[in-house]
């Protein structure tokens, strides 16, 4: 037996809480798996929030575990690369959405979905990066060989506050770019300066409705907005210059036209986290553990036990949070 967060649905009603689940029905409701993991940690990404809060139809199946991330020990394994008491990482391929998830105290998965423990990093401080960070070193990564380097200007990291933006800000000045914080909370300009932003600017300069083409800013953009602040990271966005996209907080929409593209040459480089192959994860993480400073992650990090992840998806939706939320799920 072991303790989850539990997520149901009949008909209308919606239902979710940690709940005691039986190993049995662990095994029942995973088949296909080969790998039994005992959680360590895990953490609340956005996608997990809107999960946990039935605020968007992230899950597509009932009865549902939540938790699209996980780090902990290797309990059980059929799969040959897989040996009892390694440690291992899952982000993404459908956990907590379509297979139940990381939210939990313990995961069966598949072996194929699992990354090692990355060099220098604990299970804990795995998850205070989370898919939020990880998504961020997949940015970066799609930018660099997009061909942007450090010398060519500013770059915008939208939500610069939040899990993406946060990490985003830490590996670009690592790596020798100068990153520009765009973010609705003013009082957090020294927390992003903290981390290597070199200006923090109000996302209202990006938020609202623009001209198609506009003056030339940024080399290149980390957007995790969506609609028309990434409208307008592609529109200010310099000639031969691309913008990451990977994510929707302010929108699914995407009101611009093709000028920028066509005009300038801009790339709109599109990140997928859920199904990225494994050696992009693996370069991602290993950019992770080249580049980010531990001292500056934990700096972004508060931990809650199991029960906190529903506080903690509210403080994210509502626009409290900053940084990183780690979950004990063992507490």
């Amino acid at each position: 037996m072991f303790k989850a967060i539990v997520l149901k649905r009949d008909g209308e009603q919606f239902d979710a809480a940690v709940q005691t689940v039986s190993d049995d029905e662990l095994a029942r409701q995973t088949p296909g798996t080969d790998v039994l993991l005992e959680v360590e940690y895990s953490t609340v990404n956005y996608k997990d929030a809107l999960a946990l809060l039935n605020r968007s139809p992230i899950v597509r199946r009932w009865p549902m575990v939540a938790g699209i991330d996980c780090a902990g020990r290797v309990a059980q394994s059929q799969d040959p690369r897989w040996h009892i008491g390694d440690r291992a990482v899952l982000n993404g391929w459908g956990a907590g959405e379509q297979h139940w998830g990381g939210l939990a105290q313990k995961a069966r998965v598949r072996g194929d979905w699992l990354v090692p423990l990355p060099s220098g990093f604990s299970t804990r401080q795995t998850m205070a990066i989370g898919t939020a960070g990880y998504t961020a070193a997949l940015a970066l990564a799609a930018l660099q060989r997009f061909g942007v380097q450090p010398d060519q200007g500013d770059v915008l990291v939208t939500g610069a506050s939040g899990g993406v933006g946060s990490i985003a800000i830490a590996l670009l000045a690592a790596r020798g770019f100068r990153p520009v914080a765009s973010t609705g909370k003013p009082a957090e300009a020294d927390y992003l300066k903290r981390l290597g932003a070199r200006e923090v600017i109000d996302r209202k300069e990006l938020s609202a409705p623009g001209k198609p083409l506009q003056s030339e800013r940024w080399a290149a953009a980390i957007d995790s907005a969506g609609s028309h602040t990434l409208a307008n990271a592609c529109a200010q966005t310099k000639r031969g210059g691309a913008v990451a996209a990977c994510g929707l907080a302010q929108g699914m929409d995407f009101p611009a036209t093709v000028a920028p593209f066509i005009l300038r040459g801009v790339g709109l480089l599109g990140i997928d986290s859920v199904q990225a192959p494994q050696a992009r994860r693996l370069a991602a993480w290993q950019i992770l553990s080249e580049s980010l400073d531990p001292a500056l992650l934990e700096a972004m990090v508060r931990e809650v036990p199991l029960a906190g992840a529903f506080d903690a998806a509210r403080d994210i939706l509502e626009g409290r949070n900053v940084g990183r939320v780690v979950v004990d799920v063992n507490r």
